[in-house]
């Protein structure tokens, strides 16, 4: 008797996983979560500047990471 409990239980957990799911981040939320502090880093401020001190004397822009490209999927 506990079989098919079980089992049903189950297939309603692997449904429910499927459902659609709302972001909890609102669009306009979002530009703040591309900030440079909130970078996976010790100092973020000091290295966007050393970033952009090395692009200024490589006369190169970018490939340093993960750009934030508003989204906030990065």
């Amino acid at each position: 008797m506990r079989k098919p409990i079980l089992l049903l239980g189950t297939v309603a957990l692997l449904a429910s996983a499927c459902a659609p799911i709302e972001p909890w981040v609102k669009p306009y939320e979002r530009e703040h979560l591309a900030d440079p502090i909130m970078s996976i880093d010790r100092d973020p401020v000091s290295s966007s500047y050393m970033d952009h001190v090395f692009e200024v004397r490589e006369g190169a822009k970018g490939a340093t990471g993960a750009g934030g490209g508003g989204c906030g999927c990065s």
